[in-house]
């Protein structure tokens, strides 16, 4: 009796190990880049497979590459303002369709590489608008904005190639630019609202509020979609969590690092405490805190120092840019991160092939199978 007991308990306990396994393998197929989901869906209904690119789009604009995560953030919009949720999946779409219309690399279409500038070109159209909400006729300008997204992308690709150099947001920051320029803050159908310099002459009224500066650096994450609510920034930090807890990290902390330079340059209170002032810092982090080189502590202070830039960068183009009326937009997170992607020297080992990129931690896994055109052994100083 006692025997049997024992073993129906053996076999109880087998039983719940066996669950907890699957329900952990189950959870880990979720995160990462899932890409046993397009095996899954590239022999499935077309809708399908455009709603898998779209949302890797979605997750790629803040570096991740998930379609769950995208589903997530996109959620995480339309809870914010139904309104920018709405432009975004327009915008991604788009794009997205724009790309295979005119026959764009078909692994380029369905990682998302061609729906995450659509889709910030459409929230930024309606984030600067001066119309309001609901202003139907944006939506003209939203989808030829991010069509005009792939023509920029597919002519700047051969030309960054050469340096093995991603295309980034470049045709995000300069297809907003040449809309706000057209337009104008006066104009009849497409108004917008003008921009004040970070660092305008006008004093601040009131002193810093501690509360406030430590939920900007939260909502510097969530600026990336133009959001600045702090439920819907708080999923979207969820998202990239389950896409890579390396990612997350480095988010927050080039917020903080992006929120400490504009203490420093003592800009408007209003721009700490809305997450304006960590965007580009969090950005510049993210880029090169495991993404494109593998996470080291030297490419950890290396991230630091980069987000470090990105702020101040960004500081100096929004005072020069504010000047007519133009916002920074991630110029300066864009223009630092190319340039640090270009370094030359021991860093330069750590640095990750563009067509290699995975999620940080698999980065991490597979370093001794990255070459970046540097045959130099590397040092055993991975954390």
């Amino acid at each position: 009796m006692w025997k049997d007991t024992k073993a129906e308990m053996e076999e109880a306990s087998r039983r719940r190990a066996s669950l907890s396994q699957r329900v952990l393998n189950g959870l880990l197929l979720c995160t990462g880049d899932m890409e046993h989901l397009d095996k899954y869906v590239q022999d499935t209904l077309f809708v399908l497979q455009l709603a898998v690119w779209g949302l890797r789009g979605v997750s790629r604009v803040i570096l991740a590459n998930n379609p769950l995560s995208g589903a997530l953030i996109l959620a995480a919009l339309y809870w914010a303002s139904p309104w920018q949720g709405l432009l975004g999946t327009l915008g991604v779409l788009a794009s997205t369709l724009t790309a295979v219309v005119i026959g764009q690399d078909s692994a380029e279409v369905s990682g998302g590489h061609h729906g995450f500038n659509g889709m910030l070109v459409s929230l930024l159209m309606g984030e600067f608008s001066s119309a309001g909400d609901w202003y139907w006729w944006l939506l003209l300008p939203a989808c030829f904005g991010s069509a005009v997204c792939v023509f920029l992308f597919s002519g700047l690709s051969p030309v960054l190639d050469r340096w093995d150099l991603p295309v980034a947001v470049f045709p995000f920051n300069i297809t907003i630019f040449l809309y706000l320029l057209c337009t104008g803050p006066d104009n009849p159908y497409f108004p917008h609202h003008t921009v004040t310099p970070a660092g305008a002459p006008n004093p601040n009224g009131t002193e810093l509020v501690a509360l406030e500066v430590m939920h900007g650096i939260l909502l510097g994450v969530g600026q990336i979609f133009a959001c600045g609510a702090l439920g819907p920034t708080l999923l979207i930090l969820g998202a990239v969590l389950l896409y890579s807890p390396l990612l997350v990290v480095h988010a927050l902390l080039g917020s903080a690092v992006g929120t400490l330079a504009g203490l420093s340059m003592a800009v408007h209170h209003e721009c700490l405490y809305s997450g304006l002032a960590g965007l580009n810092g969090a950005l510049g982090c993210m880029v090169v805190g495991g993404l494109f080189f593998t996470f080291s502590w030297r490419t950890h202070l290396f991230a630091i120092a980069s987000a470090f830039l990105s702020a101040y960068a960004d500081i100096a183009l929004s005072n020069l840019l504010g000047t007519v009326g133009l916002p920074a937009c991630s110029w300066a997170a864009t223009l630092i991160a190319t340039l640090m992607l270009l370094l030359t020297g021991s860093l330069a080992a750590y640095r990750i092939p563009t067509g290699q990129v995975m999620a940080p931690e698999r980065n991490l896994c597979s370093r001794s199978q990255w070459q970046a055109g540097n045959t130099t052994e590397r040092q055993s100083t991975d954390v």
